[in-house]
């Protein structure tokens, strides 16, 4: 857990000091994108995600 708060941080710094803010919802987005993929894998709820699509 440490390691995925020191990768966070570091995303963070680097949007920080390059100005790149503009990259923050794109990375949060897919970010959720893939959660939602690992927590619907195999379970009851894959039919109702998918028909989303």
């Amino acid at each position: 857990m440490e390691d995925f708060l020191d990768l966070a941080k570091d995303i963070w710094d680097f949007l920080k000091i390059r100005k790149k803010y503009w990259l923050a919802p794109l990375i949060i987005t897919i970010v959720c994108m893939g959660a939602l993929i690992v927590a619907t894998q195999g379970s009851v709820i894959a039919p109702f995600i998918y028909s989303i699509f």
